[in-house]
C-alpha cells in the first residue's frame, strides 16, 4: 500500500512540474510566432536535400540461369516382362 502512495505522489509532483513549466513558458512568450519556426526547420531540411551529393544507383544485369530438364526412361511392365527373359523389344 506504501507503494501506491508513493508512485500516486510522484505522479502528482511531475503533473505540477508540467504545469509550472507551461506557465513559465507562456509568461516568456516561447509560443509566440510558431509558424517561423516551422519554416526555419522545413527550409534547413529543404537545404540538406538540395545541397546532397547525387548518387546514381549501380544497375547489374540479372541473368537467370538455364536449367535443363532431366528426362528418364518410363519403362512398362511389359517392356520390364521381356527384359528379364531375354526378348528383344518388339515396337
Amino acid at each position: 500500500m506504501e507503494l501506491t502512495w508513493i508512485a500516486i505522489l510522484a505522479s502528482l509532483c511531475m503533473a505540477i512540474a508540467a504545469v509550472c513549466v507551461f506557465i513559465f513558458a507562456v509568461k516568456k512568450d516561447y509560443f509566440h510566432n510558431l509558424e517561423d519556426t516551422k519554416y526555419q526547420v522545413f527550409w534547413s531540411d529543404l537545404e540538406d536535400i538540395v545541397d546532397a551529393p547525387v548518387v546514381t544507383p549501380v544497375v547489374t544485369p540479372v541473368v537467370t540461369p538455364v536449367v535443363t530438364p532431366v528426362v528418364t526412361p518410363v519403362v512398362t511392365p511389359k517392356e520390364k516382362r521381356n527384359h528379364a527373359c531375354g526378348q528383344p523389344e518388339s515396337h
